[in-house]
């Protein structure tokens, strides 16, 4: 059986770049895998978003996380890039958020070096945690792994203590032997070209609009030596302002059929969530019950 780990792997690994559209739950999940994404990413700011309509600042639990993680994987069949926050506290929380992690189905999770609470890694006031005991995580983490997820490892350290503590880290995140390399936040494309330059591993590039890190198309990041390029968060931005502009034209007008122009309609909508599939499916078992009965009669 090909695992979500070995799917995610093998996407890393080709040649060309893989894109990682950001969703926030499982319908934006459902419908990036209708419009052909081979992957997506699904981090803790669409999450906290979807879930408790509060700012990433670690106010989800592991737990919280990792149901959320198993409800997109349940209903979807491509691969997921997953958020492991701070691994939720030192060694032994790690390796619990590795199980937990695995067991909801994702293809791989970074954790990343700030100190909890931790902000989305394009806000300021951050903060990060010593090099050793960021090193002491991943190695629990990878310990405790017990499939092929992929592991990445994150660092917010550009912002804290400049580029070259953010190479450093990732050069001893290496000898440790994680799969992926994640250097959040860089600020100019001086410092995107170096990343992959410097780090003899697969990196990923994170895209957020508004963010600290210029904007690049796929085609560049390629070019630039990226295994992937996350873009986690654009899509929630797309559907917040699709929502403000349908509530307040239905709130101006009083009427549907005004604000329905944003909308796909009904038939579209039970199409995509799999509503003819679910009746075929529900009529052939009663079309069985019926043969069985039959026979039984007969």
């Amino acid at each position: 059986m090909t695992t979500a780990g070995m799917q995610l792997r093998k996407l890393i690994e080709a040649p060309e770049i893989t894109v990682l559209p950001g969703v926030h739950d499982t319908l934006s999940a459902l419908i990036a895998q209708t419009c052909g994404a081979k992957a997506i990413a699904a981090g803790g700011y669409s999450a906290t978003a979807s879930l408790l309509g509060r700012p990433d600042s670690s106010q989800l639990s592991l737990t919280e996380l990792a149901d959320f993680y198993a409800r997109l994987t349940e209903r979807i069949e491509i691969p997921i890039l997953a958020d492991g926050d701070t691994g939720f506290g030192n060694v032994t929380n790690v390796a619990r958020t590795v199980r937990l992690l695995e067991r909801s189905g994702v293809g791989g999770f970074f954790i990343e070096d700030q100190v909890f609470p931790k902000r989305c890694g394009h806000m300021a006031g951050k903060a990060i945690i010593g090099v050793e005991e960021m090193a002491g995580k991943l190695k629990a983490a990878l310990d405790a792994r017990q499939g092929d997820t992929m592991i990445m490892a994150r660092t917010d350290a550009i912002a804290t203590d400049g580029f070259q503590e953010a190479l450093d880290r990732m050069a001893l995140f290496q000898e440790i032997g994680v799969d992926l390399f994640f250097v959040e936040a860089p600020t100019d494309l001086n410092q995107l070209r170096q990343i992959p330059q410097e780090i003899s591993g697969p990196c990923v590039v994170n895209l957020i609009d508004g963010g600290a890190t210029p904007l690049l198309s796929a085609a560049e990041c390629e070019d630039l030596g990226y295994a992937a390029c996350a873009v986690p968060v654009a899509a929630t931005h797309v559907v917040v302002k699709a929502l403000e502009t349908f509530y307040r034209d239905l709130l101006k007008s009083g009427d549907l059929r005004d604000a329905m122009q944003h909308g796909v309609g009904f038939q579209a909508y039970t199409d995509l969530v799999g509503l003819p599939q679910q009746r075929k499916a529900e009529q052939a078992y009663l079309d069985q019950a019926r043969e069985i009965l039959e026979r039984r009669d007969g």
